[in-house]
């Protein structure tokens, strides 16, 4: 068989030897070992040949791994290895492996018998008269297939390389016209590679359209046009101008109407901006849908803002430019239609900042527009808690490039809790974030799973669990009550927090857990589970009995407690 391989077409071979689930390589390299074994018995139905045939299965991708680890032959060490991993796919199916092989060698054995059927019948009996004589010669036999294999062969190449020389002969001049803008392309690509290396890839805005212009003027020195190329550079100088365009300073992204705000924009390009009138930007606020549309359909305003345009300015001291609106504020906005249970603190709208701008060099103006990170607009104060948590979420969990202003449903706890103790360390402007303590008892919070004591970090947690339904038995949400945690530290007790001595996060049956056996007196500080912004002591004391036992001072009480004591402090001086 080996050397009848050599001679038989690329579709057979590749037919009989499937390089996805059996390369020849295999066939070759354990020839040997796979001819000895009993591949016969195999059959889909035989349920019980399973192990077997896994066994067989094993030792072929042990003995592929061996053979790659002893061949020096770099190439063939690589070619070895990699078909031991593609064949690991039938560990799920073994006996579909067994099947496979025994078909291969079945298939082996009638393409040699017909070849061996023809010569006997067309050669040996007008070469060997005696029958017995000729099968003694099999090596003559053999050879003959070879010759009769190789002319077939021969016969074949000769047919195609008839066609391609045709083929080559029609397309010739096409070619030959090709070439030459082939050429012209690997020249300009050499140009841009000079300009990027001689800019480096932190050349600014205006460096890139100094380049474009290069390339440019390069195109019209050659005196043969190259629209394709024009067109493109044209598109590409379009997007650059268009996209220069940054919010530098953002406004807040909780807006309540009639409160002023401030914000500024930043053009990258201002150096490269015609002089003459000046440039006015105007803002704008938008809804979510109309940002989505930005780029097929104009955007209408959807609300009624103050001091809406400024005036491009550039700062020859810090090479900027730039247009800050100052003392903004929105009158009045007009909501969409909300689905099902949203509220209006879910709703995310954004400043859209829009002008049209000459650059030198450039014969038309051309319009250039940027919007903000997303807003959320309340009315009263008391929607700012919801609000905030409608920017938390979008800006911890939103993808870079997504469409606006697209968040997902669920995110994993673990990147939830990060998302926290980030916030709570930032708000409260401590470097003593949460520990695996806090983050446990968070976790059997939102998820009301007190018991629970395994990971919780690829748990799932959705919006409507952080700020949409009501814990358990509580009139507020998840976020709600993590907010007011946060403001309770963050104005009373930073310093307490920050040293250690607040336990906080920690749920009673843990509490009770570590103050069991404690001497009276022992107290521990932890966060109210029934109050937001409340504060609750923990303490250990004998009971009525005498036996020592937890006891716990509510926040109305620890206030009672202290008013109290300053009473008494005060009537004793």
């Amino acid at each position: 068989m080996s050397q009848l391989i050599p001679c038989l077409p690329d579709d057979t071979v590749n037919n009989l030897y499937p390089p996805p689930a059996f390369p020849i390589e295999v066939r070759h390299f354990l020839a040997d070992w796979i001819e000895s074994q009993r591949w016969d018995d195999f059959v889909l139905e035989k349920v019980e040949m399973e192990s077997q045939a896994r066994a067989l299965l094993e030792q072929t991708i042990s003995m592929l791994q061996t053979m790659a680890q002893q061949n020096s032959n770099v190439v063939d060490r690589m070619k070895l290895m990699a078909i031991s991993r593609n064949m690991t796919r039938f560990q799920q199916q073994p006996l579909q492996f067994g099947v496979m092989v025994r078909d291969i060698l079945r298939k082996e054995r009638v393409l040699l018998s017909t070849v061996k059927s023809f010569l006997t019948k067309n050669i040996c009996y007008q070469q060997y008269p005696n029958r017995e004589s000729s099968f003694l010669n099999l090596q003559d036999v053999d050879h003959l297939v070879l010759k009769v294999l190789q002319l077939q062969e021969v016969r074949k190449q000769k047919h195609q390389l008839q066609e391609d020389l045709n083929w080559e002969r029609q397309n010739f001049e096409g070619l030959r016209c090709e070439r030459g803008r082939l050429r012209f392309t690997a020249v300009m690509l050499c140009l841009v590679v000079t300009y990027l290396k001689y800019y480096g890839l932190s050349g600014t805005s205006s460096d890139l359209v100094g380049v474009n212009g290069k390339l440019r003027q390069e195109l019209m020195l050659i005196g043969e046009p190259v629209p394709e190329l024009q067109e493109r550079l044209g598109k590409l100088l379009q997007v650059l101008i268009q996209s220069s365009l940054v919010v530098e300073k953002q406004p807040p992204q909780v807006i309540k109407t009639q409160s002023k705000f401030s914000t500024t924009v930043r053009y990258l390009l201002g150096e490269k901006v015609a002089p003459g009138k000046p440039v006015m930007l105007k803002a704008q606020i938008i809804n979510e849908i109309q940002a989505r549309n930005l780029a097929v359909v104009p955007a209408d305003n959807v609300g009624e803002l103050i001091n809406n345009s400024a005036i491009l300015e550039h700062n020859t001291a810090t090479k900027s430019t730039c247009a800050t609106f100052r003392n903004m504020s929105i009158k009045k906005i007009k909501r969409a239609d909300r689905k099902g249970s949203e509220s209006v603190t879910e709703e995310k709208f954004a400043l859209l900042f829009s002008a049209e701008i000459t650059i030198t060099g450039c014969d038309t103006p051309y319009r250039i527009q940027m919007i903000s990170l997303p807003v959320v607009v309340i009315v009263h104060g008391s929607q700012d808690n919801n609000a905030l948590a409608t920017i938390i979420w979008d800006c911890a969990f939103s993808e870079p490039d997504r469409m606006p202003f697209v968040v997902p449903e669920r995110v994993p706890w673990r990147m939830m809790y990060s998302t926290l103790n980030s916030k709570f360390t930032s708000e409260v402007q401590t470097q003593h974030g949460l520990d695996h303590y806090n983050q446990h008892f968070l976790a059997q919070k939102i998820f009301d799973k007190p018991d629970f004591a395994e990971d919780y970090s690829n748990m799932m947690v959705s919006w409507a669990q952080f700020n949409k339904e009501v814990l358990p038995g509580r009139p507020f949400t998840f976020w709600q009550w993590f907010e007011g945690v946060m403001e309770l530290t963050k104005k009373h007790l930073k310093t307490y927090w920050s040293e250690g001595l607040i336990f906080g996060f920690i749920g009673k049956q843990h509490l009770h857990l570590i103050l069991k056996d404690r001497p009276n007196g022992t107290f521990l500080l932890r966060f109210s589970d029934s109050e937001i912004g409340g504060i609750t002591i923990a303490y250990v004391s004998a009971s009525e009995s005498k036996k020592s036992r937890t006891f716990n001072l509510s926040p109305k009480e620890i206030l009672r407690s202290v008013a109290l004591g300053t009473a008494s402090v005060t009537s004793a001086t």
